[in-house]
């Protein structure tokens, strides 16, 4: 155990911004697709349903294999699966430059995800060639660079679709990743592997999970046209009932589940389960629908928003959610995680109802996203924090690793929903949904994120003695 504390080779600061710019290139290459989305829906003629698919389609992936790349950095060296791992990004990111169509490029964003385990493998590699104390401002610099990147991406996917094209606004991103990749590749010496892991990777339940998770965005994608066709509905049920049961029967029997579903029974971490899925249920509604409104044509109620402006407007909201870390970390330690998912949630339901009362300028829409954006940032921070130190240090892992999952559930089901409600609530023949879609979408929203407050009040205080 301790030898892994002990840096093999110590590395540079020229190896250290290589794994920067890896961020900053992956972090562009993940934010391209929110502002540039209605966009996206024009040129392949989408639904909004399937916008919302598309959406989230890097999220889902990205929750499936993170657990998974961090085992395997562990266990054969951290560098050697980054590498591997960004080469499988690279090549998503290159078929969603060249995707004639919705399917190819769907395809493209499934590859893409591999780029989530792409932060935690930096993290290993890191904190094996570096000090406790400089591998701490290594992780912290590799983080924000993350985040810049993905501002960057936001602002500049619009300019660059606009101006260029869509398979542009991938390609360039890509190239970036392919090229900081190589450089990791020259400059990052091998990282010893670690312990052997008798236990292996949980293959069963990682496809069974997949296909719960694929099912189930493919009934709530479907079901505003399955009214007519309830036998397909009624089957695609069926499928998910199976892959559900089948999971849960997996990782019950598992030596080494991918989710440890007898960690739920306990209290802080089954409450902070509901919590962050309801949370980022409400989250979602307001990340998918603000830039679908700020898009509508002018002629009917919206702004007839670019791409480009929507990125502009969509920045105010990553700069609040970048700060919402360290605020929430800071927060939870003096007030305690309880405190501060109360005031996430308020913040957030009295931002949504907001919206749905008054969206009328595009300010707005900007100051609502913005607040919305801080808030969830807020209660994710709380809820991991509070989670990690309710739980022995070595389940850690496995309790964090639970409200990952249900974060990427709350994203998908609020996203896949809203999408839904907005391809119900377009007439025949137009591309414009009815208004009040829009209004139900963040009534509901926030009706779903104040109800998190009947569990917030029963969760302890979480304040350090």
């Amino acid at each position: 155990m301790t030898a892994t504390l002990i840096p093999s080779v110590r590395i540079g600061k020229a190896a250290v911004a290589a794994l920067g710019m890896l961020a900053v290139a992956t972090g562009a290459l993940e934010s391209v697709v929110t502002p540039t989305l209605p966009l996206l829906q024009r040129e392949l003629d989408m639904s909004p349903a399937e916008g919302a698919l598309l959406s989230i389609m890097l999220l889902i992936t990205g929750a499936l294999i993170t657990p998974v790349a961090g085992k395997f950095g562990d266990r054969y060296g951290g560098k050697r699966v980054l590498i591997r791992l960004m080469a499988v990004v690279s090549a998503g990111g290159l078929v969603s430059s060249l995707a004639p169509n919705l399917p190819v490029l769907l395809l493209g964003q499934v590859l893409q995800g591999a780029m989530v385990g792409a932060l935690p493998l930096s993290f290993i590699v890191v904190r094996k060639h570096l000090p406790e104390g400089e591998s701490k401002v290594a992780i912290g610099v590799v983080s924000g660079m993350f985040v810049g990147g993905g501002m960057a991406g936001t602002l500049a996917a619009g300019p660059v679709a606009e101006q260029l094209s869509r398979h542009w606004m991938f390609a360039l991103p890509t190239f970036a990743v392919i090229g900081s990749t190589l450089l990791v590749n020259r400059l990052m010496p091998h990282d010893p592997p670690g312990r052997p892991d008798d236990t292996g990777v949980d293959w069963p339940g990682l496809a069974l999970l997949s296909g719960t998770l694929v099912t189930l965005m493919l009934v709530l994608a479907l079901a505003p046209d399955l009214g007519s066709q309830p036998l397909v509905l009624g089957a695609l049920v069926v499928v998910l009932a199976a892959f559900v049961t089948g999971w849960i029967a997996v990782e019950r029997r598992a030596a080494s589940p991918m989710v440890d579903l007898n960690m739920l029974a306990r209290p802080a971490v089954w409450k902070s389960c509901v919590l962050t899925f309801v949370i980022c249920v409400g989250t979602s509604f307001a990340v998918y629908l603000v830039p679908q409104l700020l898009a509508v044509p002018t002629d009917a109620y919206g702004f007839g928003a670019s791409a480009t402006a929507i990125g502009f407007f969509l920045l105010p909201g990553a700069v609040a959610a970048s700060l919402a870390g360290p605020i929430g970390g800071i927060g939870a330690r003096r007030f305690g995680s309880r405190a501060v998912v109360t005031a996430g949630v308020v913040m957030m339901a009295a931002a949504l109802l907001a919206l749905a009362a008054v969206h009328t300028e595009v300010w707005h829409l900007v100051l609502g996203k913005m607040f919305i954006a801080l808030a969830n940032g807020l209660c994710v921070t709380a809820m991991v924090t509070g989670t990690a130190t309710s739980v022995d240090q070595g389940d850690t892992g496995i309790a964090t690793s639970l409200v990952l999952v249900t974060r990427v559930l709350g994203f998908a089901v609020g996203a896949q929903v809203s999408g839904a409600m907005l391809t119900a609530a377009t007439p025949s023949g137009s591309d414009v949904p009815a208004e009040s879609a829009f209004v139900t979408g963040f009534v509901i929203a926030a009706v779903v994120t104040s109800l998190s407050l009947l569990v917030t009040r029963t969760m302890s205080k979480g304040v350090k003695e």
